[in-house]
């Protein structure tokens, strides 16, 4: 069952009315749903019986997911819109509408988006959509993707969609885990956890989708990088104007909405910008406010080299001022592979948005393109990677380590 059209134009207000609720502390879990029957049970596979909080029994009765296969507890999930099936209330894109950067005049030059390129195909996504949807259902270079924004915790990952023989169309949920987007297919109607793509709930609950290397990054960057890219146009059918921040000032704040209520790390600011990496089942982050002093880290994570770049630091905050174009520059990290034909290169900064590799001399782009030198025209590897914010990072990364220079 799909939330109706009418309900679906009512995605400002009913995000709004949630924010309001979590920023105010005035609304328990409880308060958010529209039940206020004692919890129930359902029967698992092994006859067992399986308790349904509360404020989930209305979804457990209408939905088909099976509640029964859970690698949670289920009290972890809240319901981040106040409906009885939340499904879809902010709505993902499913036929995205792109155009030629040449013809993107609507995005300016600091704004950020999610860069994806696959078989020479470079998409740009920006963020002031996605803020508004979360998710798109896409095909890039051939493959069937789902580009991802949760901005409750600033994490954009892509997925491929192909799983397990089917091409899954993945959507929002309305629920959320340590106040981060749980998604949904709509073949099997699993849940799946947004910052780890790993299926929480459901028949494919402890499985995983397949990450594909992404990356936030400045507007003008990609326009430059990619001439003969595309970016989402403002006219997604849905009658929204992109440009603005429906979280406004939502970074600056000291932590975040009480959709997370869990312990915060005081080692950094709780809505500090963390670059999050995930190799082999190893996690690392690199927080802004130490990488941005040195502008490049060499790594080791599990075996695999990398390198994490940070610069561009007029990448605007798209999560504080409520005009994007407008906010505060943050800067972006990204991170590669630095070996090209089997050489390992070692990179210095050079200005803002370029580096330069020990090795050779050339000149690379923060978005890896190699501009002039010998390399000239040789790509470095991005490798899949995160932005998101502090709390997040620990609150699903708990035991990682942290880079401190």
């Amino acid at each position: 069952m799909f939330v109706p059209l009418f309900v679906k134009r009512r995605t400002a207000i009913l995000i709004a009315t949630a924010i309001a609720l979590a920023a105010c502390g005035g609304a328990s879990v409880a308060e958010l749903s529209d039940s206020e029957s004692p919890a129930s049970d359902i029967t698992a596979d092994d006859d067992s019986p399986v308790t349904i909080p509360i404020h989930l029994e209305s979804m457990a009765a209408i939905w088909e997911t099976d509640f029964s296969n859970s690698i949670i507890d289920l009290e972890e999930l809240l319901v981040g819109i106040p409906l009885s099936d939340p499904r879809d209330a902010i709505p993902p894109i499913d036929n995205p509408q792109f155009e030629a950067v040449s013809e993107s005049d609507w995005i300016q030059d600091p704004e950020p988006g999610v860069l994806i390129e696959i078989e020479g195909d470079a998409r740009f996504y920006p963020l002031s959509v996605m803020t508004r949807h979360e998710i798109v259902n896409d095909e890039v270079g051939g493959i069937p993707v789902a580009v991802t924004y949760c901005p409750l915790c600033n994490t954009a990952l892509v997925f491929d969609r192909r799983f397990e023989g089917e091409t899954l169309r993945l959507g929002v949920s309305g629920l959320l885990r340590n106040s981060d987007l749980v998604m949904w297919d709509d073949v099997t109607q699993t849940l799946w956890q947004q910052v780890t793509g790993e299926a929480i709930v459901g028949e494919h609950a402890g499985k995983s989708l397949t990450p594909l290397a992404s990356a936030i990054v400045r507007w003008a960057d990609f326009r430059d990088t990619h001439p003969d890219g595309q970016a989402l146009s403002s006219d997604q059918g849905f009658g929204l104007v992109y440009g603005s921040n429906p979280y406004e000032f939502y970074s600056s704040r000291s932590r975040p909405y009480n959709f997370y209520s869990g312990e915060i790390d005081d080692r950094f600011p709780a809505l500090e910008r963390v670059v999050g990496i995930s190799v082999n089942g190893i996690d690392k982050a690199y927080p802004f406010s130490l990488i941005n002093k040195v502008r490049v880290v060499h790594d080791n994570l599990a075996g695999q080299e990398l390198v994490v770049f940070w610069g561009a630091s007029d990448t605007a905050d798209a999560l504080d001022s409520g005009l994007i174009a407008d906010a505060i520059g943050i800067g972006t990290g990204i991170v590669y592979n630095p070996f090209v034909d089997g050489e390992r290169l070692t990179f210095v900064a050079s200005g803002d948005t370029e580096f330069v590799d020990n090795e050779t001399g050339t000149t690379w782009s923060i978005l890896g393109k190699a501009t002039s030198g010998e390399l000239a025209g040789e790509e470095l590897e991005l490798l899949p990677h995160r932005n998101e914010f502090w709390f997040a990072w620990q609150a699903f990364f708990p035991d990682a380590e942290v880079w401190t220079g």
